[in-house]
């Protein structure tokens, strides 16, 4: 076999490397195995991935190497046989959960412009097939496909009062900030189990809102369970939370699939509109190949200016 059919690395001596001399085979794939430390990302990312990105860097002139990224050579020999690189570094991929592989590749972006120009029947622009804009969610889920309702069964402790803990949340138990804006706020009898409650201080309890309230020294807006941990956690991105906040949506919610939309995200209108008989949805749930072979099969849809020219870098 040709000495060009390897990469050459010789006395590779980044960060922990201790001259490291190796031969790794082209057009396959290579795994680098070892315990933590051992090296593994020093050799493939700090020696070949620099020294590949830094040798294609040079093949540009100097006046476009000013707007590059810069790479210093690696402390090493030599690296030969080199390949220009695809580089995936080890980083979480991000987003949260408006986040799709539809999204984050942007196969999302002509596909909604495909719809918009081609879909019957017409449900408006490219955006409003997007869930991630008001024109094209789902009004329930807002664009989620999925709904978190809290329960108060979890919540609440009917059995017993204010005074006895009956709110369960860990940020509510008695002698707490949050406890004391329920507890001092003169609305209920703190020793009254909450199954005795009447249908008003029921109410106060779970829904009231925009009652001014006297905490001693300190006057406030008063604000029911409900209304509060809506806005807590339920209006929040669960991605964005800490582990403990998390953790608390998780022990006071149920999750269900959205009843509107099916987890399919968008509204009617978006879902309406379709082509030979599936819709955005529809098709963006397909295998990549598959998703591939339907646009291929659409053939010539007949709109003037088609095929279209897709936006690059678009995303919503």
């Amino acid at each position: 076999m040709s000495d060009r059919a390897f990469i050459e690395v010789r006395g590779a001596r980044e960060h922990n490397l201790k001259n490291i001399s190796v031969d790794i085979p082209k057009h396959r794939v290579t795994v680098f195995t070892g315990v933590s430390g051992s090296g593994k990302s020093s050799l493939v990312f700090d020696t070949v991935a620099a020294e590949a990105q830094r040798q294609l860097n040079e093949t540009f002139t100097a006046f476009v190497q000013g707007f590059l990224p810069h790479y210093g050579q690696p402390d090493v020999d030599r690296v030969s046989h080199l390949n220009a690189p695809v580089i995936i570094n080890q980083k979480r991929v991000g987003g949260g959960s408006r986040s799709t592989v539809g999204t984050y590749t942007d196969i999302a972006a002509p596909l909604r412009l495909l719809f918009s120009r081609v879909g019957q029947p017409a449900a408006g622009p490219a955006f409003a097939f997007s869930f991630n804009t008001p024109q094209g969610m789902c009004p329930e889920c807002e664009g989620i496909g999925r709904t978190t309702q809290l329960e108060l069964g979890r919540l609440l402790d009917r059995t017993t009062s204010l005074n006895g803990g009956a709110i369960l949340h860990p940020d509510y138990q008695p002698g707490k900030w949050l406890w004391k804006t329920y507890a001092l706020s003169g609305l209920f009898d703190n020793d009254k189990p909450l199954d005795a409650y009447s249908e008003r201080e029921w109410h106060d309890l779970l829904q009231g809102q925009d009652l001014k309230v006297s905490l001693g020294e300190i006057n406030m807006t008063y604000e029911g369970l409900v209304p509060r941990f809506q806005r807590m956690y339920l209006s929040r991105d669960a991605a964005s939370m800490s582990d403990r906040g998390r953790a608390v949506l998780e022990r006071f919610t149920t999750s269900a699939v959205c009843p509107v939309c099916h987890g399919a995200r968008l509204n009617a209108a978006a879902l309406a509109c379709r082509i030979q008989d599936r819709n955005i949805a529809e098709l963006s749930d397909l295998e990549a190949t598959d998703l591939l072979a339907f646009v291929q099969g659409l053939g010539d849809p007949g709109p003037p200016g088609w095929p279209p020219t897709w936006p690059s870098g678009s995303r919503t």
